[in-house]
């Protein structure tokens, strides 16, 4: 069978890979094209497009490019065209893949959704949408089935595959890890500012503010793999501060606490069982629009999945030097870091265990085999 499948973001390549992988088990002789990253290529098939090509943030930055996001689109139309594959496979990033998904439905291929588009958070109506457009939906968070079932449309919830993610990682010997990456003895602070350039240089900046009120502890910020360690020294200048390239998880699994910008990561962090601050900060105009379409008590998925405040979330002018610097301090204090493992527990249960990859290429493989 010939699968082709559209990733967008780090944390669509993660996702996409361990799919790929799924895929490759369920049919030997699967052909595999797809727009994402390093980690999907590294499984095999065939990359068009590296998604940090086409890394953009909040709506403000999408119209200022829009001339190169029509490009792309017309691009992947294109290449589907030449392909010609069993099934397409949307994996989030709804911006972009909605509009191929609807493009594709209308040229009679079978489109499969994995990782719902976030209609639940704005514009539901994008539901009436998804039905016409999407064959199969297979969402990783507990409350999106019955999101769905409002609408008349029956999803498969199959978990959350970072739950395989992080479970299934290669554990890391904590003394090496300092070694290598020249690290102190002292607890440590991971600092995750995002991937993308413009969410990096207004969080990672902010973060850094508090590093000399915390003495007694390591700040090491995670860097992401679409961005070059020249891009952060540009933000970290001269203060001396530790960086660990393309090592999150490792990073996160010796660590004492977190500041995260709000994302994939604020659950990656929860599984990891870290005490963490959310952080989020959009250009000025996105955020005014976001916030007339938004209709979310909360932006991090740690809080909507448990649907109450769990960890602390600072946006946009909240995100300050003083308030950053109390919530630190707050989650480094042995009773606040207490509640939060205890609720962290409860997460990962609501997720739905393990095996989130191989059940959604099984469903997709029966349902292209038939």
């Amino acid at each position: 069978m010939k699968y082709y499948i559209i990733a967008g973001e780090a944390s669509g390549d993660l996702h996409g890979s361990n799919l790929m992988k799924a895929i490759f088990k369920q049919d030997k002789d699967a052909d595999i094209r797809f727009w994402g990253g390093d980690l999907m290529q590294s499984v095999g098939g065939t990359l068009v497009t590296h998604y940090k090509e086409r890394s953009f943030m909040g709506f403000a930055e999408v119209i200022m490019n829009i001339k190169t996001v029509l490009g792309f689109i017309k691009s992947c139309k294109r290449d589907i065209e030449t392909f010609v594959p069993d099934v397409i496979i949307f994996i989030d990033n709804s911006g972009f893949n909605l509009r191929i998904a609807k493009w594709a439905k209308n040229q009679g291929y079978k489109t499969h959704y994995y990782i719902s588009p976030q209609v639940w958070a704005s514009r539901a109506s994008r539901v009436k949408k998804i039905k016409q457009d999407v064959d199969a939906m297979y969402t990783i968070l507990p409350f999106e089935k019955k999101f769905y079932k409002k609408y008349d449309y029956d999803v498969h919830f199959v978990g959350h595959p970072l739950i395989d993610a992080v479970l299934d990682r290669k554990l890391v010997d904590e003394n090496d890890f300092r070694k290598q990456h020249k690290l102190s003895n002292k607890p440590i602070v991971a600092l995750l500012p995002g991937s993308r350039k413009q969410e990096i240089k207004k969080m990672l900046d902010v973060m850094l503010s508090v590093v000399n009120d915390f003495s007694d502890y390591q700040f090491v910020i995670a860097g992401a793999p679409s961005q070059d360690f020249s891009f952060y020294q540009s933000i970290i200048q001269s203060r001396d501060i530790a960086f660990v390239d393309n090592k999150t998880y490792d990073l996160l699994s010796i660590s004492f606490a977190a500041l995260v910008t709000s994302g994939t990561a604020t659950l990656e962090t929860a599984l990891f069982k870290v005490p963490q601050v959310v952080c989020y900060k959009a250009n000025a105009i996105s955020y005014q629009i976001a916030k007339r379409i938004i209709t979310l008590k909360f932006i991090s998925l740690v809080n909507l999945i448990m649907d109450r405040e769990v960890v602390t979330e600072l946006i946009q002018h909240d995100l300050n030097t003083e308030r950053l610097k109390k919530e630190l301090d707050a989650i480094l204090n042995s009773e606040r870091r207490k509640q939060l493992y205890l609720d962290y527990f409860e997460l990962e249960q609501k997720l739905g265990g393990k095996g989130a990859s191989e059940k959604t290429a099984k469903l997709i493989y029966k349902a292209i085999s038939e």
